[in-house]
């Protein structure tokens, strides 16, 4: 089995890539960088920069993430990223976001199958890197994937990424894995399962139903129990001590980089949101972090919960 890293904005970036590797392991086969934006200057923001830069990622397998309905862009910020030494691009038909469903983007962009045959026939006239696509149903209803498929199977994808959800559902629902049954059979190009992998459990179930599948990526459920793929392949399970020091390298980070403590703890607020939901007897501690404005008030938070509270397994499942 593959394991893949999702991109998750703000989260899943250089910070968490190079303290899980030290912390956690090698265990992913791809790690995937959140999206990049092509703009009308076709040069990379400062912050999407720092973040692909070979250098901040050493020893990573790193596939960027390209949001765009523009072809034009979409090459020029392929090709910038090549100059950095990438040879694969990921494509991104699945952002479920409304301010970027709202400009034809992400899972908004597969509402407009004919635009999106000529965007995908464009770029894929760049036949020295390779191009994958992380992509959901539809927009609004799971029977337009076999629209969709037809379209993904003209091209010659390296991986064809699916998250059995639409774009309505956002992250609520159920993945329908129906549709994801018929689209391994469908599909002619290699499929990569995405969804709701958070526990050993779910992971053993997926598996005994689709044996098939090769490739998953897991996002929420890794940032929620960053061991999770140990527990996997090593029953390995997560090492409260390594927890704390894994979080604590993390918000040092985002303290240096924002050089200020109320954008780092911001940010940290954001991964427990996941977290939270290993911790035994979490609601109170939840309430403590998410209300802490200052850096004494976090600490103390954080403190008082790895201290106090144990991390049960294999339990939780949540919405985003």
């Amino acid at each position: 089995m593959k394991y893949y890293l999702a991109p998750l904005e703000g989260l899943t970036v250089f910070i968490y890539r190079n303290a899980y590797r030290k912390y956690f392991g090698d265990n992913f086969d791809k790690y995937f960088a959140p999206f990049i934006v092509p703009n009308s200057s076709r040069s990379l923001k400062t912050r999407e920069l720092r973040d692909i830069l070979p250098e901040n990622n050493i020893g990573i397998n790193l596939i960027p993430q390209i949001l765009t309905n523009d072809a034009e862009g979409f090459i020029a910020t392929a090709r910038k990223l090549q100059k950095l030494g990438y040879n694969e691009i990921n494509l991104n038909l699945g952002c479920p976001s409304g301010t970027v469903v709202s400009k034809g983007r992400g899972s908004g962009f597969l509402a407009k199958k004919e635009e999106l045959d000529k965007f995908l026939e464009e770029i894929f006239k760049i036949d020295d890197m390779k191009i994958s696509i992380k992509t959901r149903l539809g927009k609004d209803r799971p029977e337009e994937f076999y629209e969709l498929i037809k379209i993904y199977n003209k091209y010659p994808l390296e991986e064809l990424i699916i998250h059995p959800r639409t774009r309505q559902d956002f992250y609520g629902n159920k993945p329908n894995l129906d549709i994801f049954r018929e689209a391994l059979s469908l599909s002619k190009n290699p499929v990569c399962y995405n969804g709701d992998i958070f526990t050993i459990e779910n992971y053993k179930e997926f598996i005994q139903a689709f044996p098939n599948v090769n490739a998953v990526m897991l996002g929420r459920g890794i940032i929620a129990n960053p061991a999770l793929v140990n527990e996997i392949k090593y029953d390995k399970s997560i090492d409260k001590k390594v927890f704390k020091e894994f979080h604590d390298e993390i918000f040092q980070k985002y303290r240096e980089i924002f050089n200020e403590d109320k954008n780092a703890i911001f940010r940290m607020k954001e991964f427990w949101g996941y977290m939270i939901n290993i911790f035994s007897d979490n609601k109170k501690y939840a309430k403590k972090i998410k209300k802490a404005q200052k850096l004494v008030d976090y600490n103390e938070a954080v403190e008082s919960l790895f201290r106090e509270q144990e991390i049960i397994k294999g339990f939780y499942t949540f919405n985003r």
